[in-house]
């Protein structure tokens, strides 16, 4: 749906207008405007730029076209209509103050829920118009990103007999590859506690316990690409221990997909809503549906002794035996592809998505002006909070009153978590009050520090 076609900027000074240049229609549209009247998109974390190596491009979009540019020099221009952020670069201490009443902000944000708690608070996510998360609410849903089809969760296992003579050589039922640690899921707490119960071969930083067998699958790069021999390797596990590193509604990533493709079983904690995206009603073991790493312990030993059993947690690999319609669904209408050159990627999708609203929008300020105020001006979309609103983060195990005063985690991510929302809303206060020099921004916290503290 989308065309781009690339259109230099001159070097002019700061807001002056782009360099006019031939008209130009792009496939999908019949907008016949130069380039000097279209609107302007400012791409504010210009190291998201899907244009790449140009500095600005004409894009032709299924409603109209638009310029997009990641040169900030056009950031007051009247013809600037919207700026998009990227979640995890976003910061409240150098948001581009003051707002402008004729922008739109829009944020893609496809990153880990710990990349920023400032979008999972109210104060937060409301400072944007327009969402692309991995959230299904929002405006432009990036909920299936790490899944390219089907044809992945449909790649035959490892046979049943191959795993069982992986066993019988030493190795354990269930693997842990992570090198990520301390995260505000808070995995590895739950991990170690698992791991008085049942053989888990940990190969990452985090609770190393097993070298892999070369050098080569060492290798860090290795691990993180669906290189083959690493993939070979790991596909003889019966489990795979997939917990994502925060919790939120939808956010789900390769370490869920990515055992399903290989045929071993995520023993999975990460989405609470997961279950809405599986193939079918036996694919993945949730670790929250035991009392304790002991009872999990248990059910995996269980079924690591009865092949039967376990077989049925691979059923959807067989033919037709991906039932959940809202899945299937779900693939066949999103307008994006993951590692498919005949769709557009997600950040190309996204702008197109801004650039049509944006040309909608103009319509209806043009029309409200014609009328001189019958027809009324449009209302500015805001995001809401289940675009984002993940969850205060807890203790892989047991609750925050187990932990002890200086337990690391709980003053790394309870603090950041709550620091986060006052951020939004100083930020938010900013913007009310009209403010244009960011150097305020610590003063407005530290008056919403001493407000709480009052209050408590």
């Amino acid at each position: 749906p989308c065309g781009a076609e690339g259109w230099a900027l001159d070097a002019v000074p700061p807001g002056a207008a782009f360099v006019a240049a031939a008209s130009y229609r792009g496939p999908g549209n019949n907008d016949t405007r130069s380039n000097k009247a279209l609107p302007i998109l400012l791409w504010w974390s210009g190291s998201l730029f899907p244009h790449f190596p140009g500095d600005t491009e004409r894009i032709d979009c299924p409603r109209g076209s638009c310029l997009v540019t990641r040169s900030r020099r056009v950031a007051r221009h009247r013809r600037t209509k919207a700026l998009i952020f990227y979640g995890t670069d976003f910061r409240a201490y150098e948001a581009p103050l003051p707002r402008l009443s004729h922008q739109t902000w829009a944020l893609f944000h496809e990153e880990s829920p710990m990349n920023n708690y400032l979008l999972s608070h109210s104060p937060g996510i409301r400072l944007f118009n327009y969402t692309a998360t991995f959230r299904r609410e929002s405006d432009y849903p990036l909920t299936l990103q790490w899944l390219p089809g089907t044809g992945y969760l449909r790649t035959p296992a490892v046979p049943l007999a191959e795993k069982d003579a992986w066993r019988r050589r030493g190795y354990g039922p269930v693997l842990y590859m992570q090198s990520h640690c301390d995260v505000p899921s808070d995995r590895d707490r739950y991990v170690r506690e698992l791991m008085k119960y049942i053989q888990v071969d940990s190969y990452g930083k985090c609770l190393h316990n097993r070298e892999l067998p070369s050098e080569r699958l060492r290798d860090t790069s290795t691990a993180t690409t669906e290189d083959s021999e690493f993939m070979t390797f790991i596909a003889r596990y019966k489990f795979h221990l997939a917990l994502e590193n925060a919790i939120c509604d939808d956010y789900m990533t390769e370490k869920l997909w990515r055992p399903m493709h290989l045929g071993a079983v995520p023993v999975y904690r990460g989405s609470p809503a997961v279950r809405d995206w599986m193939p079918n009603n036996l694919s993945i073991i949730l670790i929250d549906d035991f009392d304790s790493p002991r009872e999990l312990a248990k059910y995996l030993d269980f079924l690591d002794k009865n092949g039967e059993e376990y077989l049925k947690y691979l059923e959807y690999k067989n033919v037709g035996g991906i039932k959940n319609q809202f899945l299937l669904e779900s693939l066949e209408k999103r307008e994006w592809g993951v590692n498919d050159m005949t769709l557009p990627n997600y950040l190309n999708g996204f702008e197109c998505f801004i650039c049509d609203k944006e040309n909608i929008r103009l319509k209806e300020e043009q029309e409200h002006k014609k009328s001189r105020g019958k027809i009324p001006a449009p209302r500015p979309h805001i995001a809401q909070f289940k675009h984002m609103g993940c969850p205060m983060p807890t203790p892989g195990v047991g609750s925050i009153e187990d932990l002890s005063e200086g337990d690391s985690w709980r003053e790394m991510w309870l603090q950041d978590y709550w620091q986060s929302l006052d951020q939004g809303e100083a930020l938010t206060a900013m913007i009310h009050h009209n403010e244009s020099h960011q150097g305020r921004f610590w003063d407005y916290m530290h008056e919403i520090f001493l407000k709480r503290t009052r209050q408590h």
